[in-house]
Formats: C-alpha cells, sequence, structure tokens
C-alpha cells in the first residue's frame, strides 16, 4: 500500500463550501473528491449551522498544497 496515495480529509463543511473547495483544488491541480453528500449522510454527520456536513478528500501526497488553498479559503470568508 502505498501510504501518499491514501486519502486524508482536508475539509468539511456544507455542500456549497466543500464544492468552492474542491474547485479551488482543482485550479492548483490538486484532485479531490467528496464525501458524505446528498443521500450518504448519517443524521449524527452535522456541520455547527445544521447542514449535513460534506468532507473533502485529498491524497495524502498533497494534503500540503491542500491545507494551503484552504486556509486562503477560510482567510477570505466574511465571519
Amino acid at each position: 500500500m502505498n501510504i501518499e496515495k491514501e486519502p486524508v480529509e482536508i475539509f468539511n463543511g456544507t455542500t456549497w463550501e466543500a464544492e468552492m473547495v474542491k474547485s479551488l483544488l482543482e485550479n492548483e491541480g490538486v484532485m479531490g473528491f467528496l464525501l458524505n453528500d446528498a443521500g450518504s449522510v448519517f443524521p449524527f454527520d452535522i456541520t455547527e449551522t445544521g447542514s449535513a456536513a460534506v468532507r473533502v478528500m485529498v491524497a495524502d501526497a498533497d494534503s500540503a498544497t491542500a491545507k494551503a488553498v484552504v486556509e486562503r479559503y477560510k482567510a477570505s470568508k466574511p465571519d
């Protein structure tokens, strides 16, 4: 098993936020995928806003770049 290809969670939030982060990652050349999208959300998997949490997953090898993208995204969001 190649650990660099193991998926790691890089972000979680609403479907809209997760799609936005995934798009920003793709713009940087980082491929990712979403987990717990509509239809597969457990009732206890909820964000602080009450919306179903969607996780953005990337390869472990891309996690450093992905974390930087997520930090820029979070910094740009109004409080």
